[in-house]
């Protein structure tokens, strides 16, 4: 199994929580609600005995999906995971998909951390679920699934695949919330989330790297869309103010906001149900791979005190800070 730096176990915690608790919420993968639902919504495309045992942990597995998101800010290692600038391995690496060893050889270690990590996080991760279903270790099962369907939403995030995530070298600046937080969260109710039943995944390493291409082929309408909108709005038209827990925040206006979510064409949809889809197959193929193991023989996850205080600290942590 391939390996990735160790990550260090963070020191004065609870500093850096107050620290990133004051940063304003701007942007992250898919926003904490499309997080959510994704991971919600997969269980429901999984088949039995395995749906009956995700939606006892309804719960776990919706609100954990956040989770990553926030360790970002206070675990040494885990921002790269979230992300590709295919801009620097250069778009041929979507054909050649190298494992993490190829690319280990080809890249050093300080360039793969600062250009992302991604599709291999991903399909390490795969490995990990299928040795926890192996061993019937209901507890991780439920850490690691939780944290791979926030992983395959980021995965299905076009800003995800380009270095220009945010904007920010086009004069977009806040695209990124804008389009994988305000407009699901606008219009997501009017979404259909039928994606029918998981199936087995032949190669997972292919399906990661497939669904990494898919999202890269959308950067460019992602960002010209919008920039030819800016041009047919005034600024006091684009934004607008609305109450974000007792504070006056900024806004994409619902006006611009639907303009734009028009102009992609249901790109938004499309992408959200294609990450609930590949959730609930990667979740199932695990299971599968591990020899289908009944779940009615799980142990009951117990979380010990530490356990439940490190998530009680992730649950207080940060909102959303706009990075990758």
């Amino acid at each position: 199994m391939e390996n990735f730096t160790a990550m260090k176990k963070p020191d004065f915690w609870w500093i850096k929580s107050l620290l990133v608790a004051v940063i304003l919420t701007l942007c992250t993968s898919w926003g904490f609600f499309a997080h959510k639902e994704i991971n919600k919504m997969a269980i429901f495309a999984l088949p039995q005995p395995l749906m009956s045992f995700y939606k006892e942990h309804i719960d776990f597995i919706t609100q954990q999906a956040v989770n990553p998101d926030k360790r970002r800010y206070i675990v040494v290692g885990e921002a790269p995971k979230h992300y590709m600038d295919i801009e620097y391995y250069t778009d041929s690496i979507l054909a050649v998909c190298p494992t993490w060893t190829q690319a280990s050889e080809r890249y050093p270690e300080d360039s793969l951390q600062a250009h992302g990590i991604l599709p291999w996080n991903l399909i390490r991760l795969s490995y990990r679920l299928t040795d926890a279903f192996k061993t019937k270790d209901a507890k991780l099962i439920l850490k690691l699934s939780a944290d791979m369907g926030h992983y395959i939403g980021d995965l299905h995030v076009p800003l995800h695949t380009t270095k220009n995530y945010n904007g920010q070298l086009t004069g977009q600046h806040g695209i990124h919330g804008l389009w994988e937080s305000r407009l699901p969260e606008l219009f997501a109710s009017n979404y259909s989330y039928y994606v029918g039943s998981a199936t087995q995944i032949p190669s997972i390493p292919k399906a990661v790297w497939s669904a990494l291409a898919a999202s890269r082929t959308c950067v460019d309408s992602v960002l010209k869309i919008e920039l030819k909108l800016q041009q047919k709005f005034s600024e006091d038209k684009i934004f607008s103010y609305e109450d974000r827990n007792g504070q006056n925040v900024r806004v994409y206006s619902h006006a611009f906001s639907e303009a734009y979510h028009k102009a992609l064409n249901d790109m938004v949809q499309r992408r959200m149900r294609a990450a609930i889809k590949m959730t609930a197959d990667m979740w199932y193929t695990c299971w599968v791979n591990a020899g289908k193991p009944d779940p009615k023989l799980f142990a009951e996850p117990v979380f010990s005190e530490e356990e439940m205080e490190e998530l009680a600290h992730l649950k207080s942590a940060a909102n959303e800070a706009c990075s990758h």
